[in-house]
């Protein structure tokens, strides 16, 4: 039973201004498995002071400064990666296989990328006799999801690190044992204080006054559209920059070419890992019409392969991660069959053998229609829907018919027309046959989002832009 009862605030492990619990659950067992403190606005002022008080000497550091900083918190990354897989599995039913080989991996990825970028990344260029300098924003506040816990939390408090802002984190309450980890871990790397603090919380609680404390400079916050949206409207007052990763319901888009099974079961396996729970999960797949039948045909085998069970047995799919989410998959299934889509595999109610828990089938879809509710809500489970086009031109209007634009996905053999595809896909990243890339920018046009993170383009996120005029002396004539 795991009892995290106090926050992280200038340097210290403290108690809250006032004590209030709430339960954390695991989602294979519904068992109560710990417990943490819940913060309140007060405890976010403490927070927010220590970290503006910090602010005045971390933002003059040197580049090797924070460099050395950013090093030693990789290092007590790595000894803490038993422990922080194990959090992950427990809090939020990644199987110990995913945890291991991606959950922990993406957060280390992170911080190694950020303290790579920083040794050559330019913060002052001279333009004639002005200087343009990059400094630091201030202080940031960070709200994060519980799908991607610790990849979550590493893309934005690594470049933070690296930029010279100081920081208050509120982990997903849902899933926060793995924050409280990665906290341990600043403490143990010697972060200076009152650079990096945590407060537990709710949104209404802890992430409300997280977005609207005038003496925060940005909040980042990656979650819902809907409380994106929330989290702007909060900030608004103190006009600070709002930096947010949100919904998708991204497009796969498959030629018709002799890649296309291949491509099929490729987009399958994509949209079930970790139990559908991504924002950027491939859950359109568009394909032929005429090919439609073949498509589900392989869509059922692939599916009817992949085992769902006990994360921390040898399962490819452990539980989504509470029975609100559970609930709300089942009735979106629901709506599928009640709209007329083909159901392939899948459906309603719990995996055979499986008694409790928050497991969901692997669920597909096929001859869904764009009017169809599972064609434009973020499913936010192991659920794909495919779709039929009769031009590629077609695939793409389809593809782009919708409110999001995080992800898209073009799969087939012929790489010069996978390229075209790709450069009309409106969304903030695009994936031709599986590639993916840490260093590459990720974030959403239209309601997916503002910014961007990951590699140096999350490092201007926390820059703002100075010109020095006549820093330079002109020339004497």
């Amino acid at each position: 039973m795991r009892e995290y009862l106090k926050f992280y605030i200038d340097g210290q492990w403290v108690d809250p201004v006032e004590m209030k619990t709430l339960d954390v659950e695991n989602p294979a067992t519904e068992e109560v498995v710990g417990r943490i403190a819940i913060g309140s606005a007060a405890d976010v002022d403490k927070a927010v002071k220590a970290a503006r008080k910090a602010f005045a000497t971390w933002s003059q550091t040197s580049r090797e400064e924070r460099l050395e900083v950013l090093q030693r918190i990789l290092a007590e990354y790595q000894k803490r990666f038993g422990d922080l897989a194990t959090a992950v599995t427990e809090e939020m039913g990644a199987p110990a296989s995913l945890a291991q080989r991606a959950q922990v991996p993406a957060g280390m990825g992170h911080l190694a990328t950020a303290a790579q970028i920083l040794k050559d990344f330019k913060f002052e260029e001279d333009r004639g006799a002005t200087l343009i300098v990059k400094e630091p924003i201030g202080v940031c506040s960070f709200i994060t999801p519980w799908n991607w816990p610790l990849n979550q939390i590493a893309c934005k408090v690594a470049p933070a690190i690296a930029t010279g802002c100081t920081m208050v984190l509120k982990p997903s309450e849902v899933a926060p044992f793995s924050g409280h980890i990665f906290a341990e871990i600043m403490h143990a790397a010697g972060v200076p204080a009152g650079v990096f603090n945590l407060v537990h919380g709710d949104g209404p609680g802890v992430g409300a006054a997280l977005s609207s404390h005038p003496e925060v400079d940005m909040v980042s916050f990656t979650g819902s559209t809907r409380a994106g949206i929330e989290v702007a409207k909060a900030a608004a007052p103190t006009v600070k920059r709002v930096h947010q990763e949100l919904g998708g319901k991204s497009p796969n888009i498959v030629l018709d070419d002799d890649a296309f099974s291949k491509s099929v079961a490729r987009g399958v396996q994509h949209v079930m890992t970790n139990s559908g729970q991504s924002c950027n999960a491939p859950t359109r797949m568009l394909v032929p019409s005429k090919r439609m039948d073949e498509a589900a045909a392989v869509a059922k085998a692939t599916a009817e392969q992949i085992s769902v069970g006990d994360p921390n047995g040898n399962h490819n799919l452990g539980p989504v991660v509470s029975k609100v989410q559970w609930e709300k998959i089942q009735g979106l299934i629901q709506k599928g069959v009640d709209e007329g889509a083909t159901l392939v595999v899948g459906g309603t109610g719990r995996p055979e053998g499986l008694e409790k828990g928050h497991y969901v089938k692997p669920t597909v879809f096929a001859g869904v229609t764009r009017d169809m509710t599972i064609a434009k809500e973020e499913i936010f489970g192991p659920v794909l829907s495919i779709m039929g086009y009769e031009s590629v031109d077609q695939a793409i209007e389809i593809g782009n018919d919708t409110e999001y634009g995080l992800a898209g996905y073009v799969n087939g053999a012929d790489l010069e027309q996978a390229r075209k595809v790709a450069s009309r896909i409106r969304a903030g990243q695009v994936s031709i046959n599986g590639a993916s890339d840490m260093t590459a920018p990720f974030g959403g046009y239209k309601m997916s989002g503002n910014g961007r993170e990951w590699g140096d383009f999350a490092f201007h996120e926390f820059l703002e832009t100075k010109a020095i005029m006549g820093y330079a002396p002109k020339a004497a004539e």
